[in-house]
């Protein structure tokens, strides 16, 4: 039996997306006092229609454990190279990321969230020892990604 999928969006929080509607209205602010109204309009939307872009580009990031492959953003992996698996705290995460990182590790993070889920890779033929990958919910990641891989053992 195939154990339960997990998916998990990285997106990024709503404070962000407030504090870019901020900026863009003050750029508003400036333009409308020294531009015509429609030019300060047209440069707005752009600026809107990038700050968007680029909040659902950074958030876009899905990170799933189903059907045998364990996916992080753009990677993925087989189950069965999957080794021991640890959902790190605040300051675990902060401590692998930083001074304890290995620069061959593959690393799926964003600043937002502050607890991250390490995977042990076990495949001899992938110079990558670890994952670290972000999470909202890094202990449920953490026993989806273990029944994943324990299910690709039997």
């Amino acid at each position: 039996m195939d154990p339960a999928p997990y998916d998990e969006r990285l997106g990024v929080p709503l404070r962000w997306w407030v504090q870019g509607v901020m900026l863009v209205a003050t750029l508003w602010l400036a333009l409308i006092v020294s531009l015509p109204g429609a030019l300060a309009w047209t440069f707005t939307g752009i600026a809107l229609a990038l700050l968007v872009a680029l909040l659902v580009s950074y958030g876009s990031p899905h990170v799933t454990a189903a059907d045998g492959w364990f996916r992080a953003g753009r990677a993925r992996i087989e189950a069965v190279h999957l080794g021991a698996v640890a959902a790190l705290d605040p300051e675990e995460s902060r401590r692998v990321a930083g001074p304890e990182a290995d620069a061959r590790a593959y690393l799926l993070l964003r600043p937002y969230l502050k607890r991250a889920v390490k995977v042990e890779i076990t495949d001899p033929a992938d110079p990558t020892p670890y994952w670290l990958v972000s999470s909202r919910h890094p202990d449920e990641l953490a026993r989806a990604v273990r029944a994943l891989s324990d299910s690709s053992a039997v």
